[in-house]
């Protein structure tokens, strides 16, 4: 049976104009591979509302899971609730429990739970909340489509919740091997170990370092022992890079 599938959704202007860089996807990517998830697809849109129900209503008619970074904060361009209510055709409001839980985050810090914090309590009607242990104010899942903050240590938290409850697959193995050999003189003997190992991926990802070029190759698969052969014919192909 095949891994599950799933896409990201990077939300927000900062990231379009090179403001913020982007880690969550990074970080997304590696804690999927773990669990066997296969992460097919990555966008980043603009704070625009009709363009994220667009990308989200394409990407869950895809994919087993979409996860969302961005736009769940307290400010007014903060509209991915907005967007992803509309996207599933169901009323967004202040949550009762929601609202509960910042109350009592705020009154421990001793701040005001003012309006504009409020609007974090907004969950899509039919959305489970997702915990968030570092700054309290919650995300939520509605379908196969989970809504986390863009600040990296809040999201990483965030997601750590959610993967609890995702039933996963199987994880892949992974080795690599680096080749002092620019990619198109090592390509021709790559195609051919493709052809001879087909239940792995090859990727070859080149480099070029003090004037020299080079290019590391990594293999993966489900099966420990398919990595292992084809690894072993890699180190047949370029005995140099085993030295």
């Amino acid at each position: 049976m095949a891994n599950p599938t799933a896409a990201m959704l990077v939300i927000g202007d900062e990231i379009l104009s090179g403001r913020t860089r982007d880690s969550n996807m990074y970080f997304l990517a590696q804690q999927l591979s773990e669990r066997g998830i296969t992460l097919c697809e990555a966008r980043v849109v603009a704070d625009r509302q009709d363009r994220i129900v667009s990308a989200l209503n394409d990407l869950r008619a895809q994919y087993d899971h979409v996860f969302t970074s961005g736009g769940i904060g307290p400010t007014h361009d903060d509209i991915t609730a907005d967007a992803v209510a509309a996207a599933f055709g169901v009323a967004l409001g202040i949550r009762d429990d929601a609202r509960a839980i910042l109350a009592a985050h705020y009154e421990r810090t001793g701040l005001e739970l003012n309006a504009a914090r409020l609007r974090m309590a907004r969950i899509p009607e039919g959305a489970d909340l997702i915990e968030n242990p570092v700054s309290a104010a919650p995300g939520f899942s509605i379908g196969n489509v989970h809504v986390m903050a863009g600040v990296p240590a809040v999201f990483e938290a965030m997601l750590a919740s959610v993967l609890a409850d995702v039933t996963g697959g199987q994880a892949l193995f992974s080795q690599s091997l680096t080749i002092q050999r620019g990619e198109g003189e090592i390509a021709a003997d790559l195609a051919e170990l493709a052809r001879a190992c087909p239940d792995v991926s090859i990727g070859c990802y080149p480099f070029q370092r003090d004037g020299a070029y080079g290019a590391t190759v990594v293999v993966r698969g489900a099966d420990k022992g398919q990595v292992d052969a084809a690894m072993v014919r890699l180190g047949v192909l370029f005995p140099e890079a085993m030295a």
